[in-house]
């Protein structure tokens, strides 16, 4: 009897301290209210999950919406979105415990515990380090098509990345590199003899309670209450989509949570790296973490053009700038239909975190700057009319190019060969096969049997796809003919298959 008073005294004033603090921030959260209430109807989002954290302590946690366009069913703070990239940061913890284990070093070389290893070039398969893997300057070009169109197993993604070329010096340059996780993720495994998502779940999950976190797509779908994905079309409107699991590559991004479980993370976060007693993570580790490894001279959020950065970072699965003189510490991330950001204020002990169903719902964003401005920073930026006007600006850009892709069409012209003779398979080594089929009207053409695309004469020997049901756009495929007048390959965007 005794114990059940002193856990009721304890949930009690752990009830009134919240109460508290929400009536502190009785105005701020008002306002945050009325600006994400007039943003999901303006980016016409289904449903959104949103929890602020001030001095490790929630002050705001809400999720708005249903969790699929016309249907009865609300969301609520269990509903499981995506982390998509934000599971960067986890990753890159998992490895840091490995690292308090004193069983690597973040400047061990990476063959040294993983010797399958291989990149196109030999000096950076040789030295590229653990560090390396986290903070997207390997030097080798982007390959997410790699991971993204293909449904092969992790070992077989990583052996056909090798086949990527190199883009520039080992740490002589930035480019986004989802891979460098996926490897880093392997190499969790090879060190502790876990996958590395049941180690991160082992030291990190079930210590802290997240019990409705997974990264595997069917824990995922087992966990049930799961946000549908949806799409902004420019034509149809808001239209839910499938979901894209991509287990091979999921250290770069697969892990699935609620807001309920983000709240336990990022107190956390707060507690740098410790729980309750134990200590997860070693504070100089902790803070590792955070120091940022590389500056970004190209390729950052097109917000930097409404918050004018002096200079942009990359830690250890955070991007990093200044805003009003202060380190924002900040992930997005996004995965057909769902997206998430979670971004820090470090400085300030002021945290938050944002979930959507809305591909590219770039209100994320505005709740976060907002978030900084009202319970920290101050200033009165109408962030959701900026980055909404931002946006609508990009919008209108893409669809002038649709319009610009229909004018520079070439009438009357005929194809240089039958049908019949566009079928067949069509390969790369790197990114699996096209297999081109035909009926008198058109080719059907099926990418690794995973995605279909209903192909239509536009001109000379190159065919426009329908509207691709989960990317939501009309694709060009180009045929080119060989020396013997043939045939010969296929251009799909930038990569090339040869017929087989």
């Amino acid at each position: 009897m005794a114990t059940y008073f002193r856990i009721t005294l304890i949930h009690l004033f752990a009830l009134l301290f919240s109460l508290t603090s929400n009536a502190q921030f009785q105005k701020e959260n008002a306002e945050l209210n009325r600006m994400i209430s007039q943003g999901i109807e303006d980016w016409k989002i289904p449903a959104l999950s949103v929890l602020v954290m001030k001095d490790g302590k929630s002050i705001y946690k809400k999720t708005y919406g249903k969790k699929r366009i016309n249907s009865p069913e609300k969301a609520n703070n269990g509903t499981l979105f995506t982390m998509a990239s934000t599971t960067k940061a986890l990753v890159a913890m998992g490895m840091a415990i490995l690292v308090d284990q004193g069983k690597v070093h973040w400047d061990d070389k990476v063959r040294k515990h993983y010797p399958q290893f291989q990149l196109s070039d030999s000096y950076i398969t040789e030295d590229a380090r653990i560090k390396d893997l986290f903070t997207h300057n390997l030097g080798i070009g982007n390959a997410d098509w790699l991971w993204y169109a293909r449904d092969l197993s992790t070992e077989e993604t990583i052996q056909k990345f090798a086949l990527t070329e190199q883009a520039y010096p080992l740490r002589g340059g930035y480019q986004y590199q989802n891979m460098g996780y996926v490897i880093a993720g392997e190499v969790i495994k090879a060190i502790s003899g876990n996958r590395w998502d049941e180690f991160i779940k082992k030291h990190i999950f079930n210590p802290l309670g997240m019990s409705r976190t997974a990264a595997m797509s069917a824990d995922v779908l087992a966990l049930g209450n799961v946000a549908t994905p949806h799409f902004d079309d420019h034509e149809e409107g808001v239209i839910p989509i499938d979901y894209a699991f991509f287990d091979q590559a999921g250290a770069a991004g697969s892990i699935y949570s609620c807001i309920d479980d983000m709240e336990k993370y990022m107190t956390f976060i707060h507690n740098k790296g410790v729980l309750n007693e134990d200590t997860i993570l070693k504070p100089a580790t902790f803070e590792y973490l955070f120091s940022p490894k590389i500056l970004i001279d190209r390729g950052f959020y097109p917000t930097a053009q409404l918050t004018n950065p002096n200079w942009k970072s990359y830690a250890m699965g955070w991007f990093q700038h200044d805003y009003k003189g202060q380190k924002v510490d900040f992930h997005t991330g996004s995965i057909d239909g769902l997206v998430a950001i979670h971004g820090w204020l470090r400085n300030h002990d002021l945290g938050v975190y944002v979930f959507t169903n809305l591909d590219h719902a770039e209100l994320r964003h505005a709740i976060m700057y907002k978030v900084f401005d009202l319970y920290a920073l101050g200033g009165e930026t109408a962030w959701n009319a900026e980055i909404y006007d931002l946006y609508s600006g990009f919008k209108k850009d893409y669809i002038k190019s649709l319009d610009k892709i229909e004018s520079e069409r070439i009438l009357d012209t005929n194809l240089s060969k039958s049908l019949k003779e566009y079928s067949g398979t069509y390969g790369n080594d790197m990114f699996g096969e096209f297999r081109i089929t035909h009926n008198d009207q058109s080719l059907t053409a099926s990418l690794n049997d995973k995605f279909d695309l209903t192909l239509r004469h536009w001109h000379h020997d190159t065919f426009r796809s329908d509207v691709q049901p989960q990317w939501r756009s009309k694709v060009m495929i180009n045929f080119i003919l060989n020396e013997q007048g043939k045939i010969g390959k296929l251009i799909f965007g930038d990569l090339e298959f040869v017929k087989q």
